[in-house]
């Protein structure tokens, strides 16, 4: 007796990446055949395979990039403009680093600036009592990338939105799903433990919290 239907699909071992970056969670989705690449808060990535770059955004903003002659691509997750105890900001929970970060992880692996495709999302308004935040971020990297002659192709900013990111570096196409307004509450809610966490830090020692 024989029976039919398709073979498991087997799952494809999992791409190598550049050093550094081997702490980001990495899963295979079978439904699209692709690497997926999780991108928390106060993270970057960036990678040379076919991979798709994803996060969910309530007031924090991500910029992807890419160059396409590379094949080299990634995305940033920040969650304010700069250290609110106004100390030297290095982490890429800021602004500033984590833009410095990224456009880095390109200079150093060949690129330049003017190759660099840039999209930008995020910055919703999703904090109850802690005025617009999500406003201040998208301010500041609009600001940072003006100010470094580097223009942004598309953006996805703004309104009382949180967002569900998905970046595909082999071709640059940013998917974004607003999220309804009964999943806003819980993104608030880690953005906001996160936020005062961080405010905590500026006014106490200097600890790492993540």
């Amino acid at each position: 007796m024989s029976t039919s239907g398709a073979a498991p699909k087997r799952i494809p071992d999992l791409p190598p990446t550049f050093p550094g970056f081997e702490r980001i969670n990495r899963y295979y989705e079978v439904t699209t055949g692709q690497w997926i690449a999780q991108v928390l808060p106060g993270d970057f990535y960036v990678t040379p395979n076919d991979e798709i770059v994803s996060t969910v955004l309530g007031s924090c903003v991500s910029t992807c990039m890419r160059d396409p002659r590379r094949g080299i691509g990634g995305m940033n997750h920040f969650m304010l403009p700069e250290d609110p105890g106004g100390r030297d900001g290095a982490s890429a929970r800021y602004g500033l680093f984590a833009m410095e970060q990224l456009i880095n992880s390109f200079l150093t692996r060949g690129t330049r600036r003017e190759a660099l495709e840039i999209k930008i999302v995020g910055g919703g308004r999703v904090i109850p009592g802690m005025g617009d935040v999500g406003r201040s971020n998208v301010d500041f990297v609009r600001d940072f990338l003006e100010a470094e002659h580097m223009p942004i192709q598309v953006e996805d900013v703004g309104l009382e939105v949180a967002r569900r990111v998905r970046y595909r570096v082999r071709t640059g196409q940013m998917r974004v799903l607003h999220l309804p307004i009964s999943q806003n509450s819980k993104i608030a809610a880690r953005e906001s433990e996160l936020a005062s966490r961080i405010r905590d830090r500026a006014r106490g020692p200097s600890v790492e919290i993540f």
